[in-house]
C-alpha cells in the first residue's frame, strides 16, 4: 500500500468531521493533531486549509474534527510519517504550578512525543505552558492578547524538523486578569482555568473562540487563533499543493 492509500484509510476509519465545521479551501496539506482533546489545536489547522486527523487516547465527543481514539507517541511513530505536519500538545498538569502543590505525580510526555516526532522525518511543532519551558528546545510564545482576544493565555510552541514560527509582536498586558474562579468584570481579561465561571463567554469568539466545548474543553485548549497562524505559517514553508490536488 503507497503513503496515499494509507493516509486515505486512516481518515475512513476514522470518526467523520462534523458537518458544521467552517468552509475554507484545502491547501493539500494534512496535520496530525495529537493529544487533540475538544479541538482546539486542530480547529486552527483547520481554519487555516489543513486536512486535520485529531486523536487522543479518550474518546473526545465533542471534537468536531475527523477523530481516532489512540496512543499518541504510538500513532506518530507508527503513521507521523504519513502526514505533511504533526502538532502535540501533551497533559500540561506535569508542569503546572497546582500541580506541583498538590504533589501529584504525572509523566513527562514531551521527550518521548519529540522522539516520535522525529522518527517521521516531518515538520512538527508541540505546545505546552510556560513552565514547561525546561523540556521545550527554543520555543516561541503566544498571547491571547496579540490576536485581540480578552485571554492572555500564554502558551509555548516548539518548532522542529525544519520549521520556524514568527510570533505577533506581544502587546503589554494593559487589562487585569479576572482572579480564578470570579466572574469576569468589565475591562478584565478572562482566566480560563479551573472551575471558571461564565462558559459562555469563555466559548465566545471574544476569547477562546471554541462555541462547541464544554467547560472541561476549554480550560485544556488553546485559542484555535493560535494554530491558525502556526498553520499559515507552516503552509508557506511546506508549500501548500495547487488546488486541483487538493481533492
Amino acid at each position: 500500500m503507497n503513503e496515499s492509500a494509507a493516509l486515505a484509510g486512516l481518515f475512513r476509519e476514522a470518526r467523520p468531521p462534523a458537518e458544521w465545521l467552517p468552509a475554507r479551501r484545502w491547501n493539500g496539506l494534512t496535520v496530525l493533531d495529537t493529544y487533540g482533546c475538544q479541538g482546539g489545536a486542530g480547529m486552527g489547522y483547520h481554519l487555516a486549509g489543513y486536512r486535520v486527523l485529531s486523536l487522543d487516547n479518550a474518546d473526545q465527543p465533542r471534537n468536531p474534527l475527523a477523530f481516532v481514539q489512540a496512543d499518541a507517541v504510538r500513532f506518530i511513530a507508527e503513521y507521523g510519517h504519513l502526514f505533511d505536519l504533526s502538532h502535540g500538545s501533551p497533559p500540561c498538569q506535569r508542569y503546572t504550578r497546582c500541580q506541583k502543590i498538590r504533589g501529584r505525580d504525572h509523566p513527562d510526555l514531551i521527550a518521548p512525543t519529540r522522539t516520535a516526532m522525529q522518527s517521521t522525518g516531518r515538520p512538527w511543532v508541540i505546545e505546552n505552558v510556560e513552565e514547561a519551558a525546561p523540556e521545550l528546545r527554543d520555543p516561541v510564545m503566544l498571547c491571547g492578547a496579540a490576536f485581540g482576544l480578552r485571554t492572555y493565555r500564554h502558551r509555548l510552541f516548539e518548532p522542529g524538523g525544519g520549521l520556524t514560527i514568527t510570533p505577533p509582536q506581544h502587546p503589554v498586558h494593559a487589562a487585569p486578569l479576572a482572579k480564578m474562579g470570579r466572574p469576569v468584570l468589565p475591562g478584565e481579561f478572562m482566566h480560563v482555568v479551573g472551575n471558571f465561571s461564565n462558559v459562555p463567554l469563555a466559548r465566545s469568539e471574544a476569547v477562546m473562540g471554541m462555541p462547541w466545548a464544554s467547560r472541561d474543553g476549554l480550560r485544556e485548549a488553546i485559542p484555535p487563533a493560535y494554530t491558525r497562524l502556526i498553520g499559515r505559517q507552516a503552509a508557506a514553508q511546506l508549500g501548500a499543493r495547487p488546488p486541483a490536488l487538493a481533492a
